[in-house]
């Protein structure tokens, strides 16, 4: 039995039949990489912080490991496998079309954690370069949290024949969240990669993936995944 199957219930699937093994069809199945940023890897010169800023730098230390130890390697693991075996890879990323960023959606305009603003063409909106996409590959650009309200994606996923969305990316319980249940929402099969994603806290994504399995989407790892993967 995968360990997947009853991993990461919330109370309402407590008992519940264990998930379905995916039937995953080689042009029907994409990978979507949201909103890895060079902002969000970006880290500020400590010696230019006051105390209070450096405490809370510091908070981020378990998200800065993570991303770079596990969730930027899996995506690119996932990335390069798609590619190999001519599925579909797709990115979306934060970026404002208008200089001032007044196309900015609400969310996106609070002020503190959510205000942040990324000028379309600038250096900090653009996808690290460890996950670089190729000439040809979708690059959506939204200025929403959920990658299908603010784009078009839903209609090119539709016209290029895509049932299944794996999601990767940041963060876990906001756009990612956000995106897996449009997606649901527009009927995608969808699959969650668990340590493709990363939330400010283990806790905060941890307890996401609790909320949106089962429901939304699937959540697997990727060594899970790749085994249901087409040639």
């Amino acid at each position: 039995m995968a360990g997947w199957k009853t991993a990461w219930r919330s109370f309402y699937y407590d008992g519940a039949p264990e998930a379905p093994d995916p039937v995953l069809v080689k042009g029907k199945v994409a990978l979507l990489v949201i909103d890895v940023q060079n902002t969000y890897l970006a880290r500020p010169d400590p010696d230019t912080l006051s105390p209070a800023e450096r405490a809370r730098e510091a908070a981020w230390d378990g998200f800065h490991e993570r991303m770079h130890g596990t969730v930027i390697p899996t995506i690119a693991r996932l990335i390069e496998r798609f590619r190999a075996t001519g599925n579909r890879v797709v990115f979306a990323r934060i970026a404002s079309l208008t200089p001032d960023g007044a196309d900015r959606s609400l969310s996106q305009k609070k002020p503190g954690w959510n205000d942040l603003f990324l000028p379309h063409g600038s250096e900090a909106s653009q996808v690290v370069p460890q996950l670089a996409p190729r000439p040809g590959e979708v690059v959506v650009t939204k200025t929403t949290d959920s990658a299908l309200t603010g784009t078009n994606l839903r209609l090119l996923l539709g016209n290029m024949g895509i049932t299944h969305v794996v999601c990767t990316g940041i963060f876990t319980d906001q756009c990612v969240s956000s995106t897996v249940r449009s997606l649901a929402d527009e009927s995608f099969d969808v699959i969650v990669v668990e340590d493709g994603c990363a939330a400010g806290t283990m806790e905060l994504h941890l307890r996401e993936l609790e909320i949106i399995n089962r429901i939304y989407c699937e959540v697997m790892r990727a060594e899970d995944l790749i085994g249901y993967l087409p040639d």
